[in-house]
């Protein structure tokens, strides 16, 4: 399955390759290089790290490259009075009688502890498109499954703070 992104999430990915490319890569190949040159290979440290660090970042470049040739892009564009993307929204959550604040957002961007979840996990698809007031079931899985009710949308854009996910 391709991961859904905004053409934002996108502009975000390629800058960070860019930088990546152009800057981290520079400083990753001369520390390897200066590593290298303080002898004994076998119990360098300090190459160690920046070999290590080197192929990290090769690593998250060839991540981001493949996400951004794979994407599905979606649009950021809802109703005023729907849950879309980047929106801010109350959800009742039935069972345990709370009500929590969520940002949905793309897969790249969702951070459960900053309380950014995914459209495509199971509580944004149970909510994406729905109105104040609806009560959405949201299923977990074949077998369970629990009801929420949408209390208050915030229209929230991507005004470029949440950071993307590392991996």
């Amino acid at each position: 399955m391709n991961d859904e992104l905004t053409q934002k999430d996108i502009e975000k990915m390629e800058a960070e390759i860019e930088h990546r490319t152009l800057v981290v890569r520079k400083q990753a190949l001369e520390d390897v290089k200066v590593a290298r040159a303080q002898g004994d290979l076998s119990e360098n440290f300090e190459y160690k790290a920046a070999k290590q660090f080197k192929n990290e970042n090769e690593k998250r470049i060839r991540y981001l490259e493949r996400m951004i040739r794979t994407a599905v892009i979606v649009s950021e564009d809802s109703a005023e009075d729907e849950v879309g993307m980047n929106n801010t929204v109350d959800v009742y959550f039935e069972d345990d009688d709370e009500v929590e604040t969520y940002k949905l957002v793309t897969t790249v961007r969702s951070n459960s502890l900053q309380n950014r979840i995914s459209r495509e996990s199971p509580l944004g698809r149970a909510i994406f498109g729905h109105k104040v007031g609806d009560r959405c079931e949201v299923r977990v899985n074949d077998e369970t499954s629990y009801f929420v009710q949408i209390r208050k949308i915030e229209n929230t854009v991507d005004d470029g703070t949440d950071e993307l996910r590392k991996f």
